[in-house]
């Protein structure tokens, strides 16, 4: 992976200028579910549009100071746009659907192999597929064994989450799955606690992936 600190600091206009294609990246894949998915592109409240355009504008800036000018922060982009738009709908409906979190897997390979192949980083690409594969066999495992709620779209999602945290490194990869089982242990208890007296209600475990793997990846060096 290529050193974003090589290329020196990173400027304000392009910070701004990132999180401005973002949100308009955003503005775009809203348009494609309503158009694609429409079941789950449901109108959306002014509160929930300026909520996903915020998220999807400070994700992008926070990737933009996180990798400058190189060539994988395209790939990193694409995977704060795709996660806002998976987390609100996941939030929503229950649901992670096929016809999103499988074509980012897709576009998360062809964007770290074209970066990957111009930073001269094979490596970096074949640990993203191992860790694509150690994710998905691991979520695969626990929703197979456990009754903890996690369902078969959280096990799909795992494979470009573990994609993208170990394209970065074997760091990157135990601490987002760790954090991600974390946050999404406590968005279960937390749920649990407000419908004691109720029927439980399904945890949406997609947004806690989405956040941990984010946070690890502009956290982490």
């Amino acid at each position: 992976m290529s050193d974003p600190a090589a290329a020196g600091p990173v400027s304000l206009l392009f910070v701004l200028e990132i999180g401005a294609a973002g949100t308009a990246l955003g503005l775009l894949a809203d348009l494609l579910v309503r158009r694609t998915l429409p079941h789950l592109g449901s109108p959306l409240t002014v509160r929930m549009r300026s909520t996903t355009a915020a998220a999807t504008f400070a994700l992008s800036a926070l990737l933009a100071w996180r990798f400058g000018p190189s060539p994988e922060l395209p790939a990193y982009v694409l995977l704060a746009v795709a996660g806002v738009q998976l987390a609100r709908i996941d939030l929503i409906h229950h649901l992670l659907p096929n016809r999103m979190v499988l074509p980012l897997l897709g576009t998360g390979l062809v964007f770290l192999g074209a970066a990957a192949g111009a930073t001269g980083e094979a490596g970096s690409l074949l640990r993203g597929l191992g860790g694509a594969f150690i994710l998905f066999v691991l979520y695969l495992f626990l929703a197979l064994t456990s009754r903890n709620g996690l369902g078969m779209g959280d096990v799909k999602l795992a494979a470009p989450l573990g994609l993208y945290l170990g394209y970065l490194g074997w760091a990157h990869l135990f601490y987002g799955g760790a954090l991600g089982f974390v946050l999404g242990g406590v968005a279960a208890a937390v749920t649990a606690l407000k419908n004691r007296e109720n029927k439980p209600k399904e945890v949406a475990y997609g947004p806690s992936m989405l956040a941990a793997g984010l946070a690890v990846i502009l956290l982490l060096p």
